[in-house]
């Protein structure tokens, strides 16, 4: 079980790493400002993924809940989006519209994550069938 949450945590801290210095980067060479922290938002999607498939490897145990994994999944996810407008939610709700680009900011970072949990969870719900 720790082996497990190490190896996940080493992965999520990889993806962070990779795709925060890219996604900057591209942003740094087209000059573009963005109205909120991309590093927070980041921070924001690897903490909560991390706590997400942690706790799963640790519920994953309890044969009670076992069968209800997917659907605690699913409001994980809703809570997660609560959550994230909540933090961000001068960011996200202006009285002016956002740029495309900023939007996709937002985005590119949750689609990121979300991809990975749900392979971690996968991995994880396969596995103790």
């Amino acid at each position: 079980m720790i082996r497990s949450i190490i190896a996940y945590a080493a992965i999520f801290f990889c993806i962070f790493i990779i795709s925060f210095s890219l996604h900057e980067y591209l942003l740094e060479e087209r000059q573009i400002i963005l109205p909120f922290s991309l590093k927070k938002v980041y921070l924001f999607h690897l903490g909560f993924s991390l706590i997400i498939c942690t706790n799963f490897v640790a519920i994953s145990r309890v044969e009670k809940i076992f069968d209800q994994l997917g659907y605690i999944y699913l409001g994980t996810i809703l809570l997660k989006l609560i959550i994230f407008i909540a933090t961000f939610y001068k960011s996200i709700i202006t009285g002016e519209t956002l740029p495309f680009i900023t939007r996709i900011s937002l985005l590119i970072p949750m689609i990121i994550f979300l991809f990975i949990e749900a392979i971690i969870v996968a991995k994880i719900l396969k596995k103790n069938q």
